[in-house]
């Protein structure tokens, strides 16, 4: 990994970190731990080597997430182990994550230190952001490997962090621009745009557009078999309903200080799309559609005096979604949902000893929903985490450990307001290494967390369900991790790592599509047993100069059953849509100029209701995506073009049931950077 120090400037120690990935710890966070040197002339390239996180993390970053097919944070995900991406097809379709088959409820997502919230139904659709200006993406199970951020991070399950690209100029640059014209398959066109600007010689600012508009339009094949075995349909068909036309901007600053820095962002997202139902009794489209208007204002700032670091969030994000529903064979809908936040948070750390720190975190956050639906409940929720935390790193141990405390109100307007919850979820984490070599470690943690239901799990009166209990989950994993990089080696850099894991969910919430792909319908399932086991490898061959060769591979297997009532029908049946095998793997060869990369993904198979009968089956599937890549610099003018070809094989699937995905399709970019 690279850290660029730029000529004729003295980096503190929080702008040193904030160039190493996030989550990889490349660099010591301490004033005392940093040595900042003075460059009178040109860059330098300064590789620094990774600690070992004390906590299992998946890292995509750089220009190993740019060869990827990806368009989405959600595409890019599919390659991280234990992940199942729920994807209801086509461009503008929604997609949403799950890890360890705990449910996406229990997976934060954060953007740039902030965690993305939506308290209506809690699900993050990673398809509304793009990796145009995202720098990289890490996946932890439990939590990161950190103990200064805010209290409401130490209380998911799993955390996706986004971090979008910071500005860095050489000595004598005082702008970056680069423009992406991306066409293909269903009429698709996505230009986007990301400028740069030095303001000072430590504040920066970066404005990133995009639009993107497609008809969704794609063939699939539509078949089905009754359950005694006779053909009840088999035809093609074109996917309708599924167009998008959107846009995003997104304003970053970004400014450093002595010992600290700060970030400010705003983010805006519009949309209107169409809802590609499902796919039932020989019925091909959908009178559903969606108009979104997601934005948000935040900002963050740390300080470093002497041992204290101090950590501030704060932010204001407001949703809009107006729903309309036409179709002739089901009820007239149209509503406008209003969905309101605030939310601030204070992080603070102290070093007692150079191996030995300790913190205390608090977060408020607000959250409201509004609808112009007659007697609508219109609930406020009020929530506070305090959280503390202390981190041991004495030779070979790692400990790290932490509790926190949930206390949430919620106020219904003109009903009588449910009682108050409250808990506490504690953590214990540690890592050791058995070798002198600081290439090999174990690791194992065991952690408590919790969920409120959402706003639409509640309250809905023709989906909500007001009986239902909170969801928490105790996980235990233990794992190996073997990483080294070798320098200019034949075999420059190796990582492989296990990890067996058993989470046990009480109460879990399951959402299914009720019909219509905006609306759900929740239960409490009771008890689930998951039991699993994560494996990963990773290797980068140099055989020869100017040529490089990467091999990533991913395994899961998983075991999540119901174990709620033994006169159930469905007892010890794998829950709907777990998968108890699936992987990816992923070549990636680079030559010079001329890049190529081959994806491979499969998910095994499922079964789509509670009970694990014939008539609920659901087939494996597997995707394989091919791209090639073609670099040509022009003076300072650096082109770049992309072909993808993704569903290579053009197999039939469904990732949700009679929610068809696309067969072959094409996408072409087009790269200018100055």
């Amino acid at each position: 990994m690279s850290i660029v120090v730029l000529a004729a400037v003295v980096m503190p120690a929080s702008m040193l970190a904030d160039t190493a990935v996030e989550g990889a710890d490349a660099t010591p966070r301490h004033a005392d731990d940093v040595m900042a040197d003075t460059l009178s002339l040109g860059e330098v390239q300064v590789t620094a080597k990774r600690t070992k996180d004390v906590i299992p993390v998946q890292v995509l970053s750089g220009a190993e997430l740019e060869r990827l097919n990806s368009q989405t944070v959600a595409d890019a995900l599919r390659y991280f182990s234990g992940v199942q991406v729920k994807d209801y097809g086509g461009v503008g379709g929604i997609k949403t994550v799950n890890v360890r088959s705990m449910g996406t409820n229990h997976t934060g997502v954060v953007y740039d230190g902030v965690e993305l919230g939506n308290a209506q139904n809690g699900q993050i659709d990673l398809g509304q952001f793009s990796l145009d200006n995202v720098e990289a993406i890490s996946l932890y199970n439990g939590q990161k490997s950190e103990i200064l951020q805010p209290a409401r991070d130490f209380g998911t399950a799993a955390t996706v962090y986004m971090r979008t690209r910071t500005p860095r100029f050489a000595e004598g640059e005082t702008y970056h621009a680069r423009f992406n014209m991306r066409f293909g398959s269903f009429d698709l066109i996505n230009p986007s745009a990301l400028i740069e600007i030095r303001l000072a010689r430590t504040v920066s600012a970066s404005l990133s557009a995009e639009w993107l508009n497609s008809s969704g339009k794609y063939k699939f094949r539509y078949r089905r078999v009754t359950p005694a075995g006779e053909l009840a349909y088999d035809t093609t068909a074109v996917r309708q309903n599924g167009d998008i036309n959107a846009t995003r901007i997104e304003l970053n600053l970004n400014g450093y200080i002595n010992m600290g820095k700060w970030h400010f962002k705003a983010y805006n997202y519009n949309s209107e799309r169409g809802v590609p139902g499902a796919i039932v009794n020989n019925v091909w489209r959908r009178g559903e559609r969606i108009w979104d208007t997601n934005s948000f204002v935040q900002g963050s700032f740390q300080k470093m005096i002497g041992n204290f670091t101090t950590l501030a969030n704060a932010k204001y994000a407001f949703y809009r979604t107006h729903y309309v529903n036409n179709d002739d064979k089901q009820v007239k809908i149209d509503n406008l949902y209003k969905q309101k936040e605030f939310y601030m948070s204070s992080a603070n750390e102290y070093q007692i000893r150079p191996w030995w720190r300790v913190s205390a975190s608090y977060d408020f956050q607000w959250n409201g929903l509004d609808a112009d639906m007659y007697d609508f409940a219109r609930p406020d929720r009020y929530s506070n985490f305090l959280s503390v935390a202390t981190a041991i790193d004495y030779k070979r141990l790692k400990l790290q450990a932490s509790g926190m405390y949930t206390w949430i109100h919620d106020r219904i307007e003109g009903r009588e307001s449910p009682k108050d919850k409250s808990v506490f979820t504690p953590a214990v984490y540690a890592a050791f290494n058995p070798l002198r070599t600081k290439d090999f470690a174990l690791r194992a943690f065991v952690k408590r967390s919790f969920r409120m239901p959402t706003f639409n799990d509640l309250y809905y009166a023709d989906m909500g369900n007001s009986k239902l209990e909170p969801e928490t989950v105790t996980q235990y994993n233990a794992g190996v991790l073997y990483d080294a990089n070798r320098g200019n080696k034949f075999v420059s850099e190796i990582r492989a790592g296990v990890d067996v894991y058993y989470n046990k969910v009480k109460n879990k919430i399951v959402a299914y599509p009720k019909g219509q792909q905006f609306r759900w319908t929740m239960l409490n399932l009771g008890l689930v047993d998951i039991r699993g086991v994560d494996a990963n490898a990773m290797v980068t061959l140099v055989p020869m100069r100017d040529l490089a060769l990467t091999f990533r591979a991913q395994y899961t297997f998983q075991r999540a059953i119901d174990i709620t009532d033994p006169s159930d029908n469905y007892y010890r049946d794998q829950i709907p849509y777990i998968p108890r095998h699936s992987g990816s793997a992923v070549f990636n060869g680079q030559w010079r100029r001329l890049g190529v990369n081959y994806s491979f993904i499969y998910v095994g198979e499922r079964y789509n209701q509670q009970e694990n009968i014939r008539y609920n089956y659901t087939q494996p599937w597997y995707t394989s995506d091919i791209s090639f890549s073609y670099d040509l610099p022009i003076k300072a003018v650096k082109l770049r073009a992309l072909l993808e070809i993704n569903n290579l094989l053009s197999q039939d699937y469904d990732v949700i049931l009679n929610y068809p995905m696309p067969k072959r399709n094409f996408r072409v970019t087009l790269t200018a950077e100055i």
